[in-house]
Protein backbone atom coordinates (compact mmCIF):
# COMPACT_ATOMS: atom_id res chain seq x y z
CA UNK A 1 0.00 0.00 0.00
CA UNK A 2 2.51 2.22 0.73
CA UNK A 3 4.85 1.82 -2.77
CA UNK A 4 1.22 2.73 -4.08
CA UNK A 5 0.63 5.56 -2.45
CA UNK A 6 4.70 6.42 -3.11
CA UNK A 7 3.83 5.97 -6.99
CA UNK A 8 0.68 7.90 -6.79
CA UNK A 9 2.72 11.01 -5.38
CA UNK A 10 5.94 10.78 -7.63
CA UNK A 11 3.40 10.79 -10.65
CA UNK A 12 1.46 14.04 -9.70
CA UNK A 13 5.20 15.56 -10.86
CA UNK A 14 3.88 15.74 -13.46
CA UNK A 15 0.75 17.53 -12.62
CA UNK A 16 3.30 20.76 -12.66
CA UNK A 17 4.31 21.17 -16.18
CA UNK A 18 0.87 19.91 -17.37
CA UNK A 19 -0.82 23.35 -15.21
CA UNK A 20 2.58 25.48 -16.78
CA UNK A 21 1.19 24.87 -19.98
CA UNK A 22 -2.35 25.67 -19.10
CA UNK A 23 -1.60 29.04 -17.77
CA UNK A 24 0.14 29.78 -21.25
CA UNK A 25 -2.78 28.49 -23.27
CA UNK A 26 -4.98 30.69 -20.57
CA UNK A 27 -2.73 33.72 -21.20
CA UNK A 28 -1.43 33.38 -24.75
CA UNK A 29 -3.28 36.30 -26.45
CA UNK A 30 -2.56 38.81 -23.83
CA UNK A 31 1.41 38.18 -23.56
CA UNK A 32 4.09 40.20 -25.16
CA UNK A 33 5.54 39.12 -28.24
CA UNK A 34 8.77 39.72 -26.54
CA UNK A 35 8.89 37.84 -22.72
CA UNK A 36 11.27 38.73 -20.26
CA UNK A 37 12.27 35.70 -19.16
CA UNK A 38 15.11 35.94 -17.20
CA UNK A 39 15.95 38.29 -13.96
CA UNK A 40 19.31 38.63 -11.94
CA UNK A 41 19.33 37.66 -8.16
CA UNK A 42 18.07 41.38 -7.49
CA UNK A 43 14.50 41.23 -9.65
CA UNK A 44 15.71 42.82 -12.26
CA UNK A 45 15.00 41.95 -15.93
CA UNK A 46 17.95 40.87 -18.15
CA UNK A 47 17.26 38.56 -20.48
CA UNK A 48 14.57 38.10 -23.04
CA UNK A 49 13.42 35.99 -25.85
CA UNK A 50 10.06 35.30 -28.36
CA UNK A 51 6.88 33.94 -26.34
CA UNK A 52 7.07 31.08 -28.65
CA UNK A 53 10.70 30.02 -27.34
CA UNK A 54 9.83 31.13 -23.88
CA UNK A 55 7.04 28.46 -24.14
CA UNK A 56 9.28 26.03 -25.82
CA UNK A 57 12.24 26.68 -23.51
CA UNK A 58 9.76 26.30 -20.20
CA UNK A 59 8.02 23.06 -20.90
CA UNK A 60 11.03 21.34 -22.52
CA UNK A 61 12.98 22.24 -19.09
CA UNK A 62 10.45 20.94 -16.60
CA UNK A 63 9.40 18.23 -18.50
CA UNK A 64 13.34 17.23 -18.25
CA UNK A 65 13.34 17.88 -14.84
CA UNK A 66 10.06 15.99 -13.72
CA UNK A 67 11.44 13.24 -16.46
CA UNK A 68 14.91 12.49 -14.57
CA UNK A 69 13.24 12.92 -10.93
CA UNK A 70 10.65 10.58 -11.91
CA UNK A 71 13.34 8.21 -12.84
CA UNK A 72 14.83 8.21 -9.70
CA UNK A 73 11.78 7.77 -7.79
CA UNK A 74 10.82 4.76 -9.93
CA UNK A 75 14.10 3.44 -9.37
CA UNK A 76 13.79 3.61 -5.52
CA UNK A 77 10.27 2.31 -5.25
CA UNK A 78 11.44 -0.92 -7.25
CA UNK A 79 14.90 -1.22 -5.94
CA UNK A 80 14.65 -0.19 -2.30
CA UNK A 81 12.51 -0.45 0.92
CA UNK A 82 10.46 2.74 1.51
CA UNK A 83 12.56 4.11 4.39
CA UNK A 84 12.42 7.96 5.83
CA UNK A 85 14.59 9.16 3.28
CA UNK A 86 12.75 7.91 0.12
CA UNK A 87 10.08 10.03 1.32
CA UNK A 88 11.86 12.90 1.98
CA UNK A 89 13.61 12.73 -1.36
CA UNK A 90 9.69 12.72 -2.83
CA UNK A 91 9.34 15.72 -0.77
CA UNK A 92 11.90 17.67 -2.19
CA UNK A 93 11.59 16.34 -5.35
CA UNK A 94 7.69 18.26 -5.26
CA UNK A 95 9.35 21.05 -3.31
CA UNK A 96 11.62 21.91 -6.33
CA UNK A 97 9.10 21.14 -9.24
CA UNK A 98 6.60 23.09 -7.87
CA UNK A 99 9.02 25.92 -6.86
CA UNK A 100 9.73 25.81 -10.66
CA UNK A 101 5.98 26.20 -11.59
CA UNK A 102 5.68 29.02 -9.37
CA UNK A 103 8.90 31.11 -10.84
CA UNK A 104 7.54 30.21 -14.44
CA UNK A 105 3.96 31.30 -13.91
CA UNK A 106 5.37 34.65 -11.78
CA UNK A 107 7.72 35.50 -14.72
CA UNK A 108 4.17 35.37 -16.76
CA UNK A 109 2.48 37.62 -14.56
CA UNK A 110 5.51 39.58 -14.76
CA UNK A 111 5.12 40.16 -18.55
CA UNK A 112 1.62 40.73 -17.79
CA UNK A 113 0.74 43.14 -15.49
CA UNK A 114 4.87 44.14 -14.01
CA UNK A 115 4.21 41.88 -10.86
CA UNK A 116 7.38 41.88 -9.21
CA UNK A 117 9.56 38.81 -8.80
CA UNK A 118 11.27 38.35 -5.32
CA UNK A 119 14.20 35.89 -6.36
CA UNK A 120 15.89 36.01 -2.93
CA UNK A 121 13.17 33.15 -1.26
CA UNK A 122 14.05 31.08 -3.91
CA UNK A 123 17.58 31.19 -3.35
CA UNK A 124 17.50 30.39 0.44
CA UNK A 125 14.44 27.58 -0.05
CA UNK A 126 16.72 24.85 -1.97
CA UNK A 127 19.79 25.15 0.77
CA UNK A 128 17.73 24.55 3.35
CA UNK A 129 15.99 21.90 1.92
CA UNK A 130 19.44 20.33 1.37
CA UNK A 131 20.08 20.42 4.95
CA UNK A 132 17.08 18.90 5.95
CA UNK A 133 17.61 15.60 3.38
CA UNK A 134 21.07 15.44 4.28
CA UNK A 135 20.38 15.51 8.18
CA UNK A 136 17.46 12.88 7.37
CA UNK A 137 19.59 10.60 4.92
CA UNK A 138 22.53 10.58 8.14
CA UNK A 139 19.79 9.72 10.81
CA UNK A 140 17.80 6.83 8.28
CA UNK A 141 18.68 3.32 9.15
CA UNK A 142 22.06 3.49 11.45
CA UNK A 143 21.22 0.32 13.30
CA UNK A 144 21.91 0.10 16.86
CA UNK A 145 25.01 1.15 18.53
CA UNK A 146 27.29 -2.07 19.14
CA UNK A 147 27.39 -3.64 22.91
CA UNK A 148 30.68 -2.48 24.73
CA UNK A 149 31.77 -4.93 27.07
CA UNK A 150 32.98 -4.05 30.92
CA UNK A 151 36.44 -4.07 29.20
CA UNK A 152 36.35 -1.65 26.14
CA UNK A 153 39.96 -2.21 24.93
CA UNK A 154 38.87 -5.87 24.53
CA UNK A 155 36.38 -5.05 22.08
CA UNK A 156 38.36 -2.75 19.42
CA UNK A 157 40.59 -4.96 17.01
CA UNK A 158 41.85 -2.33 14.18
CA UNK A 159 40.43 0.59 12.74
CA UNK A 160 40.81 1.78 9.06
CA UNK A 161 40.27 5.41 7.63
CA UNK A 162 39.12 5.91 3.93
CA UNK A 163 39.55 10.08 3.67
CA UNK A 164 39.07 11.88 0.17
CA UNK A 165 41.26 14.81 0.59
CA UNK A 166 41.35 15.39 -2.40
CA UNK A 167 37.88 16.36 -2.28
CA UNK A 168 38.03 18.48 0.51
CA UNK A 169 40.64 20.85 -1.98
CA UNK A 170 37.39 21.06 -4.48
CA UNK A 171 35.03 21.97 -1.62
CA UNK A 172 36.99 24.90 -0.45
CA UNK A 173 37.46 26.28 -3.56
CA UNK A 174 33.87 25.49 -4.28
CA UNK A 175 32.93 27.77 -0.86
CA UNK A 176 35.20 30.35 -1.85
CA UNK A 177 33.77 30.69 -5.20
CA UNK A 178 30.41 30.85 -3.50
CA UNK A 179 31.23 33.62 -1.21
CA UNK A 180 32.45 35.90 -3.99
CA UNK A 181 29.17 35.59 -6.20
CA UNK A 182 28.31 38.88 -5.79
CA UNK A 183 24.40 38.59 -4.97
CA UNK A 184 23.64 40.95 -2.65
CA UNK A 185 19.95 39.62 -2.60
CA UNK A 186 20.72 36.02 -1.48
CA UNK A 187 24.01 37.07 0.66
CA UNK A 188 22.10 34.56 3.10
CA UNK A 189 21.35 31.74 0.67
CA UNK A 190 25.13 32.11 -0.79
CA UNK A 191 26.67 31.76 3.17
CA UNK A 192 24.45 28.61 3.84
CA UNK A 193 25.48 26.79 0.66
CA UNK A 194 29.85 27.86 1.80
CA UNK A 195 28.76 25.93 4.62
CA UNK A 196 28.21 22.84 3.15
CA UNK A 197 30.56 23.52 0.92
CA UNK A 198 32.96 23.35 4.58
CA UNK A 199 31.18 20.44 6.29
CA UNK A 200 31.63 18.68 2.80
CA UNK A 201 35.17 19.60 3.12
CA UNK A 202 36.07 18.65 6.66
CA UNK A 203 33.70 15.58 5.99
CA UNK A 204 36.16 14.27 3.25
CA UNK A 205 39.47 15.60 5.19
CA UNK A 206 38.62 13.55 8.39
CA UNK A 207 37.38 10.42 6.07
CA UNK A 208 35.25 7.25 7.20
CA UNK A 209 36.58 5.32 10.25
CA UNK A 210 35.81 1.69 10.14
CA UNK A 211 36.48 0.28 13.79
CA UNK A 212 36.19 -3.32 13.44
CA UNK A 213 35.30 -4.89 16.65
CA UNK A 214 34.30 -8.52 18.10
CA UNK A 215 30.39 -7.72 17.41
CA UNK A 216 30.83 -5.73 14.14
CA UNK A 217 31.80 -2.83 12.15
CA UNK A 218 30.57 1.02 12.91
CA UNK A 219 31.22 3.67 10.57
CA UNK A 220 32.08 7.46 11.73
CA UNK A 221 32.95 10.57 10.68
CA UNK A 222 33.65 13.58 12.52
CA UNK A 223 33.09 11.46 15.20
CA UNK A 224 29.22 11.21 14.36
CA UNK A 225 28.18 7.41 14.07
CA UNK A 226 26.85 6.86 10.53
CA UNK A 227 26.35 3.10 10.86
CA UNK A 228 26.84 0.32 12.32
CA UNK A 229 27.37 -3.40 11.03
CA UNK A 230 26.39 -6.11 13.52
CA UNK A 231 28.62 -9.07 13.05
CA UNK A 232 25.58 -11.62 13.07
CA UNK A 233 24.39 -9.84 9.59
CA UNK A 234 27.30 -10.12 7.72
CA UNK A 235 26.32 -12.59 5.63
CA UNK A 236 29.51 -12.36 2.56
CA UNK A 237 32.35 -9.42 1.31
CA UNK A 238 34.21 -9.39 -1.76
CA UNK A 239 36.49 -6.67 -2.82
CA UNK A 240 34.57 -4.44 -5.41
CA UNK A 241 34.67 -1.67 -7.68
CA UNK A 242 32.69 1.78 -7.30
CA UNK A 243 31.32 2.94 -10.53
CA UNK A 244 32.34 6.77 -10.47
CA UNK A 245 28.64 7.74 -12.28
CA UNK A 246 27.06 7.01 -8.30
CA UNK A 247 28.56 9.79 -6.70
CA UNK A 248 31.25 9.69 -3.99
CA UNK A 249 30.61 10.42 0.33
CA UNK A 250 27.49 8.73 1.70
CA UNK A 251 25.01 7.20 -1.14
CA UNK A 252 22.58 5.28 -1.30
CA UNK A 253 18.72 4.78 0.55
CA UNK A 254 17.70 2.75 3.11
CA UNK A 255 19.93 -0.65 3.88
CA UNK A 256 21.40 -0.16 0.79
CA UNK A 257 24.29 2.45 1.54
CA UNK A 258 27.83 3.32 0.79
CA UNK A 259 30.81 5.22 2.22
CA UNK A 260 32.92 6.02 -0.58
CA UNK A 261 35.88 8.79 -2.21
CA UNK A 262 37.38 6.84 -4.46
CA UNK A 263 36.66 3.78 -7.00
CA UNK A 264 37.49 0.97 -5.00
CA UNK A 265 36.55 -0.55 -1.78
CA UNK A 266 34.83 -3.71 -0.21
CA UNK A 267 31.10 -4.76 -0.99
CA UNK A 268 29.47 -6.13 2.58
CA UNK A 269 26.24 -8.35 2.09
CA UNK A 270 24.23 -8.60 4.99
CA UNK A 271 20.92 -10.32 5.90
CA UNK A 272 18.88 -7.09 5.35
CA UNK A 273 20.71 -4.96 3.04
CA UNK A 274 24.35 -4.26 1.92
CA UNK A 275 27.17 -1.51 2.97
CA UNK A 276 30.30 -0.77 0.47
CA UNK A 277 33.14 0.33 2.09
CA UNK A 278 35.22 2.52 0.16
CA UNK A 279 39.39 2.10 0.81
CA UNK A 280 42.25 2.33 -1.66
CA UNK A 281 43.59 -1.00 -0.06
CA UNK A 282 40.68 -3.19 -0.09
CA UNK A 283 42.36 -6.28 0.95
CA UNK A 284 42.55 -4.32 4.50
CA UNK A 285 39.41 -4.30 4.96
CA UNK A 286 38.54 -8.27 3.51
CA UNK A 287 41.83 -8.79 6.84
CA UNK A 288 39.91 -7.20 9.18
CA UNK A 289 36.48 -8.76 8.79
CA UNK A 290 38.23 -11.82 8.17
CA UNK A 291 39.36 -11.44 11.87
CA UNK A 292 35.90 -10.50 13.35
CA UNK A 293 34.41 -13.02 11.80
CA UNK A 294 36.65 -15.69 13.20
CA UNK A 295 35.47 -14.55 16.62
CA UNK A 296 31.94 -15.11 15.16
CA UNK A 297 32.93 -19.06 14.85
Amino acid sequence: MKRNWFIAFAVLLWLAPVLVAYRYWHVWQQLPVRLVSHFDAAGHANGWMPRETSLYFTLGTMTFVVAVFSLVLFLIARKYSLAKLSWALLAFFHLEVWMIAYMMNSILDYNLDGSPIAIAPFLLVTPIAVVVLLIVALAEKRGERLPVTVAPHNDAIVEEVHNGREWSALFVVLAAIVLLVPIQTGRLAMALVAIIMVLACATAWDGFHYSFTRHGVEIRTLGFRLKSIPLLQIKKYEVGNWNPLRGFGIRGIGNHKAYVWGNKGVRVEMFDGEVFLGHADPQRIVRDLNVITKHQR
